[in-house]
């Protein structure tokens, strides 16, 4: 029986109007820059509440989303991407990862990741309420799929879009690989930052992605999911268990108007096999001339187990 499960990423839906100067003495006045001079042109309102009625058309057993919901991590944003996300759905069918700049710098948590802390959760709930330490990595299991999410978001110094998943998180992801391998299950690891090193320009990396990529191969996943560069990537990386996929998303919110892809999400349908898992990739991709999310090229991927 096939499971449908979707990933958005990168909305950056939330607005800045009427941000106050003592909100932007750090780093957070480039972000502001960057958002009056073209981030607000290119991620908008519009795209956000087509894909919102696009996903009506489906029944997922989970959306992904891969960080980035606000531009410069203010708690003003926080709370306008909390509404956006009980717009989406119950917690327990949404689940998120942060991005850097939704930790643009270091903030007061609850009133920033605090408000989100349902949508980043385990099934079994956060260990502690005051941190991403005992948040992440993350596990929900819907049905024969185990999602695990591994947060790269942390502040790094101006200019800096960098992300690190740090020793911490990467001392307690095996277990979770090999705990859901040893129950046959199907393993979608998501995160903000591309696992795989060079894939990211040097200011825009994941700092450990050689690390990150280590414990991925040495431990196995079937499919692994990422954002942040604001664009479309298919790569494989090979694995104890074999080929798996590593697929990028651009901006759920982007017109494309800066060179970036026009706003796209994935949806995905996973079958149990004989011979390990058929991955249907369903691609939605938002049309600038009618203003909605229309079907895109689908790709078959057979996982051999």
């Amino acid at each position: 029986m096939s499971q449908t499960f979707a990933q958005i990423s990168d909305p950056h839906l939330s607005s800045l109007e009427g941000v106050s100067a003592r909100d932007l003495l750090n780093k957070r006045v480039l972000g502001y820059l960057s958002w009056r001079r073209k981030r607000r042109f290119e991620h908008r309102a519009e795209v956000l509440q087509a894909l919102q009625r696009d996903l009506q058309h489906f029944s997922l057993d989970q959306l992904l989303v891969t960080g980035d919901l606000t531009h410069i991590g203010l708690p003003q944003e926080f709370e306008q991407a909390h509404t956006w996300l009980q717009q989406l759905g119950e917690p327990g069918q949404v689940a998120l990862v942060p991005g850097n700049h939704d930790t643009c710098v270091a903030d007061d948590w609850d009133k920033t990741f605090g408000l989100w802390q349902d949508y980043m959760a385990s099934d079994s709930g956060p260990t502690d309420r005051i941190s991403h330490a005992g948040t992440f990595p993350s596990l929900r299991v819907r049905g024969d799929i185990a999602f695990i999410g591994v947060s790269t978001g942390c502040p790094k110094p101006p200019l800096m879009a960098t992300g690190t998943a740090g020793a911490s998180q990467l001392s307690r992801l095996p277990a979770l690989l090999e705990d859901a391998a040893s129950k046959g299950l199907f393993r979608v690891v998501y995160l903000h930052h591309s696992p795989l090193p060079g894939m990211e320009k040097w200011r825009k990396r994941l700092t450990d992605a050689a690390a990150v990529q280590a414990v991925l191969s040495g431990h196995g996943a079937e499919l692994i999911l990422h954002g942040h560069g604001h664009r479309a990537h298919y790569n494989e990386l090979s694995t104890r268990d074999g080929v798996t996929p590593v697929i990028a998303v651009p901006s759920a919110s982007a017109l494309g108007l800066h060179g970036a892809d026009v706003a796209r999400y994935n949806c995905y349908s996973v079958d149990r096999i004989d011979s390990g898992w058929r991955v249907e990739i369903m691609p939605r991709c938002y049309q600038l001339a009618t203003g909605e999310f229309i079907q895109g090229e689908n790709k078959t991927v057979l996982l051999k187990r």
